[in-house]
């Protein structure tokens, strides 16, 4: 509230971007104090860019009279549609790069055994395929990194309108204390609803986590090797961004419900699915069908959860989107702290409990939407910042006249 959207967006990309720094030369000293601005940085960042797509959502459809939640849906099938398509380039960059790696070599028969969910998993770092890539190229692929993160700054900074500047400078003339604002995220878990979308909120943080971890390490690197990383996640970044627009359209029809239920159904038939199956070179379409269904029913968690917080909250969106990075980074956080304590087979029963407890708690919510439908705030339309400077002129001739 006090930065406003445009620049927390900035500064929260800014923190993303010391992350990479730390990964020149990765090691504790690095890596612990560029994760904690990482991790500063991330939940601001995330909460802004919620709350300026919902502010803009509810802006248009008030000039244009249509229905809030219709426009709201449609703008964040577009922002996910060009979010996850960075997966598509950034991983294109990484199998490009580790695909110079001079040393691959083929995974032996017995190396494959440790795969997928018929071994433990914890034994997965003898597999030879897992070896540190040369330097010179982690120091490429991270330069790329830093390079495009530092390009994006620029152009927020330069280009993004500054869509709440009025509700800013009414902040910082109130000075709300600091613990005010803050405590604001936590009063807002009075809100029954909100307790109850905790279920499908962390879950969002326990099927990515999944993906890009355990999915990666002990199907992919294990049986194809490192190298291959890439260009699986460049599948599901292909699908989760295609699916993200798809859906933010189709939502204004169909509905939320349904298309949970779809990801639902999707998620489970996927992990049960991973239970059985034993990843091997010779079946290289598997490796990539897993991705491409998980980018779907993720494009409907990430696209449909967001809005539906930005519908269900509109008078407290900030603490609402807060609570909602709270809440998912909690289930990442959960899922990687132990990662390297259970066997993988574990970690897909815990995945499959908290996906089936998210189908029981989330219609609860939504059926109360149903029958009692949270009116919207109206947001006016949106003046740029060359528009609210003349009219800020307008009013003052107006006055000397008068």
């Amino acid at each position: 509230k006090n930065l406003g959207c445009k620049w927390t967006i900035v500064v929260g990309m800014a923190c993303y971007v010391s992350y990479s720094f730390g990964n020149l030369y990765p090691g504790w000293y690095t890596l612990i104090p560029t994760s904690v601005i990482l991790g500063l940085g991330g939940s601001p960042l995330w909460s802004a860019k919620c709350t300026y797509l919902t502010i803009s959502g509810n802006a248009q459809a008030a000039e244009e009279n249509k229905k809030g939640s219709d426009v709201i849906n449609h703008y964040f099938g577009i922002f996910f549609f060009i979010f996850q398509s960075s997966a598509v380039w950034g991983n294109l960059m990484s199998s490009l790069i580790f695909g110079q790696d001079s040393s691959i070599s083929n995974i032996p028969e017995e190396a494959l055994e440790t795969c997928g969910a018929a071994n433990c998993g914890l034994n997965i770092t003898v597999n030879s395929t897992t070896s540190k890539p040369p330097q010179t190229l982690v120091w490429t692929l991270v330069g790329s990194y830093i390079g495009v993160g530092v390009l994006a700054m620029i152009i927020v900074a330069v280009f993004l309108d500054n869509i709440d500047q009025e509700q800013t400078s009414q902040f910082r003339e109130n000075r709300e204390p600091f613990c005010h604002t803050f405590l604001a995220t936590f009063r807002l878990l009075k809100d029954w609803r909100l307790v109850t979308l905790i279920p499908l909120t962390m879950y969002s943080g326990f099927e990515q986590s999944f993906l890009s971890g355990e999915y990666t390490k002990n199907y992919v690197t294990c049986a194809l090797g490192i190298h291959f990383v890439g260009f699986v996640m460049m599948c599901f970044g292909a699908s989760n961004s295609l699916c993200s627009f798809l859906f933010g359209r189709i939502a204004r029809y169909v509905g939320r419900a349904p298309l949970f239920l779809l990801a639902a159904v999707t998620n489970l038939s996927c992990i049960i699915a991973l239970l059985f199956w034993r990843p091997h070179p010779n079946q290289l379409a598997v490796f990539f069908v897993f991705p491409a269904l998980w980018g779907m029913a993720d494009a409907i968690w990430q696209t449909q959860t967001n809005a539906l917080y930005g519908i269900l909250f509109p008078r407290s969106k900030e603490a609402a989107f807060a609570n909602y990075r709270m809440w998912e980074s909690l289930g990442f956080v959960i899922a990687f702290a132990y990662s390297t304590f259970l066997c993988l087979e574990y970690k897909l029963y815990i995945l499959m409990a908290v996906l089936v407890i998210t189908i029981i708690t989330y219609p609860i919510v939504e059926y109360y939407e149903y029958k009692h439908p949270t009116q919207l705030v109206e947001e006016g339309a949106y003046l740029s910042h060359k528009e609210t400077m003349q009219t800020k002129v307008d009013k003052i001739i107006a006055q000397t006249e008068m």
